[in-house]
């Protein structure tokens, strides 16, 4: 139960984060055309799972609440992206180059095909 509610608190936590940084982003950059903010949290999400992982991994520094806490709860909220870029990593590194690259085809071709069913699925409704 402790495991759930420190995901739940870091959950929380990433995504007011995550507000922030975009509506920072909006600001600084002005341009209606382009998700910066969304690249920003993606990006520096990636970065921070990857080393909070590896730091994990190989020097064991979290407890299992922590690492709830952070890799999922925090860095699940602020980006998912993180998460899919994390395992995509972790599937490669261990040798499965197939399914790595199965798995990002599948959610980016998967992903938007969704995007555009549901759309059009609401313009029917």
């Amino acid at each position: 139960m402790i495991r759930l509610l420190m995901v739940g608190m870091g959950g929380f936590a990433g995504s007011v984060c995550r507000y922030m940084i975009s509506g920072l982003s909006h600001r600084l950059f002005n341009d209606p055309f382009f998700p910066y903010g969304t690249l920003m949290v993606n990006v520096t999400g990636c970065l921070f799972i990857g080393l909070l992982g590896g730091l994990s991994e190989t020097r064991h520094i979290f407890t299992p609440e922590i690492r709830a806490l952070i890799l999922i709860g925090f860095l699940g909220g602020f980006t998912t992206f993180s998460t899919f870029g994390y395992e995509i990593f972790t599937i490669a590194r261990d040798g499965q180059f197939f399914a790595a690259i199965t798995n990002l085809m599948l959610h980016l071709i998967l992903g938007f095909g969704s995007v555009w069913f549901g759309f059009t699925l609401s313009k029917l409704l």
